[in-house]
């Protein structure tokens, strides 16, 4: 095992020997013996005061320990003075407290079976040290050795030495020599490592290879590293390690080297006339030595020259010593403080740092006035106006609430004519006219003004102050002035017009006269007043009625304008109170209401009225039914406003006119209808009955209407159709006609072999002609047409060998008559294709040989209605059905009104129509 070799010495006491010890000096055997007197009488005291302080644990514990794992108990009742122990370990995995529980504080292993520390402990008074050496092995290796019966050699470690901070030369400099158990049987060769060593800061420590001794190399600085921690090994000269490596710790001893640090100025505040006694604040100093030292412990004191304020010399806490801080005089202070280490010691190191203290303001400084009288003047009848600006002075701090004024009227604002406020750059006093003042009532007014903070007054006796403001009142020329600006009349309502309801009239301030004074209207909204011009008097000039919209809550309201001979004005307002009368009756506001037919059971319908007049002369209501009602109706559930109106019978389907008589509390009313109507529902909504097989008397009614208007229909159309309507003769130039024939059958079968002509023929003479007969010219004959005529009566051989070949009879025409019959013939243009008018056939033949030849390529619905049709077909069906010779028109046959005759009349109709 390694052990340390220098010197050791025993101190023995009495019968009881004392601990032995180490002792290592630097010079010479001469100071051995001084320094050994000085050892054991150290050495006896710490003897005497720990004899029955533990001195090793040993502990069997898991190899894996978890935190909070609790090893043992140590007793620390007798350990140097227990009540100011500070305990320390060296394995920062394991902690003990003050009660001497020793515990783990992170979960931790242990490796090779045991592993070993130091707990230390340390007098806070004394400063005396004691150590504690702790072994911790794993259980199963303990139940080994007890099994063997056979006690493993624990393996010695040193005491942490130290070495001191900033030491003199020379250098290197022997510290400690260590030594291993194996050098008696091999020839070693020690080496270390770790910090100081090859790490930085590399260089600090060797070790002497074959005596073990270690060396620093220079001086060390604690408050740069405060230990070095390293590590040595023993190695055989054959090259092979003979133990285990011995890991060395090296404290740096502390040397008061470091003088007190203050930051920069220290900045702290206190209240101006603070209490002595009072707190101002703490002056913290640092020292890079080592905490918990006599060399970080400060002791402070003001070295200015000042009797306002102290400082307690430990905590560095500064108080006032005086009252007679004021910031109005000096708001700051500067003092130089000093900080001494070692308690204030001769010795200690010391520094000074500034510390500035400011006084804050409080509101010991009411404003004051800069006069003691102040004096406004002000129109007559003016108002809004300022007419005073008020300066004050406050030594209080600027722009805050000590500083800032407010302003009160102590008296003399009785009235409500002054307002004050205050500007927030001046801080002066703001005073102004809100109400004018009359100069034959008021010449002068005397005013009181106080001056006030917005904080209140404290660290003084002083009180607000006061001045008087005397405020001036000018005359003026004013106009007239009615005797009150606003006139109440109370008159009942619908007053015969030109009734005198009051005189308003105006007075001249200066001569208390009416005289000269004129009056008008500036507002009368409904004109129901009028205002004589000369007098002043009011005369009703309409209806007034209460219920008008111009009224509110009874109240009518006009503006009357006062004008002198000076032509200056004065406005009064007249309020006429309209009183009700009963003349208006109570209305019912729901007239057409619909009651759902419920089979065995009789509904009812909820009847609302109002009445526009007030009470006592409009609800409750009184609802009755006339004498001579038929008694199928009743009134249930009257209330107020409403009531209910209920079938005293079974009643069909249908709409009912209920005669209802309504009054007011005063009995006046009228007879109103209630339009009820039965009906089924769905949803709440009336649905459309179904069409009854049996007429009533309004179903015969409407029944023999429609016939009359058949009849009539009839005639009208017999009369239109017997007319001559005005041809055109159209000779050779007639096309797409139809032969008027008077009747409903197919008519006469056209034979194609009856019209053979030639194609070149025919088309010469039809193109002469026809331009003759039709001015000219012809347009929107379509191509279509002919197509039919050709589909009625089939493929024809029409003379000259054109069979269904239109092209040949086109070609022969004129060039001016194009394959698309909507162009022009010539130069003239007429609508050729109206049928009424060409509803009789003018041609021969041979023109209707051309027109069906030339119809025999065009589509089936071009001109359908200017060609004959097959059997039963007219182009489109007539609900009225045939009238002969009227199937020709073109309107409807006039009959659409049959849809208006209502849903019973509408079935008979389409009964009728239908054939």
């Amino acid at each position: 095992m390694f052990k340390t070799n220098g010197i050791f010495v025993q101190c023995v006491f009495g019968e009881r020997k004392g601990a032995s010890i180490f002792f290592y000096s630097r010079n010479n055997m001469a100071s051995f013996k001084t320094n050994y007197l000085l050892v054991c009488f150290s050495f006896m005291v710490s003897t005497l005061s720990v004899k029955a302080c533990v001195r090793t644990v040993e502990a069997a514990v898991p190899e894996e320990l978890k935190a909070g794992y609790i090893i043992s108990e140590v007793n620390l009742q007798h350990c140097l003075n227990n009540t100011h122990l500070e305990l320390t370990t060296s394995d920062p995995d394991f902690a003990i407290q003050q009660d001497g529980l020793l515990y783990a504080i992170h979960s931790t292993t242990i490796h090779s079976g045991e592993r070993a520390f130091v707990i230390w402990l340390q007098d806070q008074q004394s400063h005396q040290k004691w150590k504690i050496d702790v072994t911790l092995s794993v259980e199963h290796n303990m139940v080994k050795r007890e099994v063997n019966l056979k006690r493993s050699k624990r393996r010695w470690r040193p005491l942490p030495f130290s070495i001191r901070e900033n030491d003199f030369p020379p250098f290197p400099k022997e510290i400690q020599q260590v030594q291993s158990d194996s050098s008696q049987n091999y020839d070693i060769i020690y080496k270390i490592y770790g910090q100081g060593v090859n790490l930085p800061p590399i260089g600090l420590f060797s070790v002497v290879p074959e005596t073990g001794m270690l060396k620093v190399h220079r001086a060390v600085d604690r408050e740069q590293i405060a230990e070095y921690k390293f590590f040595a090994e023993a190695v055989s000269t054959d090259g092979v390690k003979r133990d285990r490596d011995l890991d060395i710790t090296v404290k740096v001893e502390d040397e008061n080297d470091n003088r007190p640090e203050f930051t920069d100025v220290v900045v702290l505040s206190v209240p101006e006339h603070s209490e002595i006694g009072a707190i101002v604040g703490q002056v913290n100093a640092t020292d890079r030595d080592e905490p918990g030292t006599l060399f970080t412990q400060m002791a402070y004191k003001i070295i200015s020259s000042t009797d306002l304020f102290s400082i307690q010399s430990e905590t560095g806490i500064m108080y006032t010593a005086s009252t007679a801080l004021d910031r109005e005089t000096k708001d700051t202070y500067e003092l130089t403080v000093e900080a001494t280490d070692c308690k204030g010691q001769h010795y200690g190191l010391s520094n000074t740092g500034t510390v500035r203290i400011v006084l804050t303001d409080i509101n010991d400084n009411p404003p004051t006035f800069k006069a003691n009288k102040y004096e406004a003047k002000v129109e007559e009848n003016q108002k809004d106006v300022l007419i005073l600006r008020i300066p004050v002075e406050d030594k209080d701090l600027f722009n805050t609430s000590n500083w800032k004024a407010k302003f009160v009227i102590k008296k003399g604002n009785e009235n409500g004519n002054f307002r004050i406020e205050t500007d927030p750059v001046t801080n002066e006093g703001l005073l102004y006219v809100v109400k004018p003042f009359d100069y034959e009532k008021n010449k002068i007014v005397k005013l009181e003004v106080a001056a006030e903070n917005e904080a209140e007054l404290v660290g003084t006796k002083s009180t607000w102050a006061t001045v008087p403001v005397d405020v001036n009142v000018i005359n003026v020329d004013e106009g007239p002035e009615f005797e009150t600006p606003n006139l109440f009349l109370r008159i009942k309502e619908n007053e015969p017009n030109g009734t005198l309801i009051g005189i308003y009239k105006a007075l001249d301030p200066e001569t208390k006269s009416s005289d000269g004074i004129k009056y008008y209207k500036i507002s009368d909204p409904a004109s129901w007043i009028q205002v004589e011009k000369n007098t002043g008097k009011l005369l009703v000039a309409g209806n007034m009625d209460r219920e008008s919209s111009f009224v509110t809550n009874g109240m009518y309201n006009i503006t009357v304008n006062a004008v002198d001979q000076s032509s200056k004005t004065g406005t009064g307002t007249v309020e006429i109170y309209l009183e009700d009368e009963n003349d208006n009756n109570p209305i019912i506001t729901n007239k057409d209401l619909v009651i759902c037919e419920h089979y065995g059971q009789l509904g009812y319908v909820k009847v609302e009225a109002e009445d526009k007049d007030a009470e006592p002369l409009s609800s409750p209501f009184v609802f009755s039914f006339p004498k001579d009602h038929d008694k199928n109706w009743k009134i249930t559930n009257e209330k107020a406003t409403s009531m209910h109106l209920e079938q005293a019978t079974e009643l069909p389907t249908g709409t009912y006119n209920v005669p209802v008589i309504i009054g007011d509390q005063q009995g006046k009313g009228e007879q109103q209808i209630v339009t009820v109507r039965i009906c089924k529902c769905i949803s709440g909504q009336c649905v459309a009955s179904q069409t009854s097989a049996a007429l009533g008397v309004w179903g015969i009614l409407a029944l023999l209407l429609a016939i009359a208007l058949l009849l009539l229909l009839c005639i009208l159309l017999t009369c239109f159709c017997g007319k001559k309507k005005e041809k055109v003769d159209l000779d050779n130039g007639a096309e797409a006609v139809l032969i008027k024939s008077n009747t409903e059958g197919p008519g006469e079968e056209v034979m194609a072999p009856n019209f053979k002509m030639s194609a070149q023929q025919t088309a010469l003479e039809q193109e002469s002609q026809f331009l003759q007969q039709s001015g000219g010219g012809l347009q929107d004959i379509r191509l279509s047409d002919f197509q039919n005529v050709n589909n009625v009566y089939g493929s024809q051989t029409l003379g000259s060998g054109m069979q269904n070949d239109p092209s040949s009879f086109l070609s022969a025409t004129n060039s001016t008559f194009q394959t698309n019959y909507g162009q022009q013939f010539g130069s003239g243009i007429q609508h050729y294709a109206d049928k009424n008018g060409t509803s009789i056939w003018r041609t021969n033949g041979l023109v209707i040989d051309q027109k069906l030849n030339g119809f025999v390529t065009e589509h089936n619905d071009r001109f359908a209605e200017d060609i004959s049709h097959v059997y039963g077909f007219e182009g489109r069906g007539s609900f009225a059905g045939s009238v002969g010779c009227c199937s020709d028109l073109n309107d409807d046959s006039g009959i659409e009104f049959i849809n208006t005759l209502g849903p019973k009349f509408r079935t008979l109709a389409q009964v009728c129509t239908k054939k």
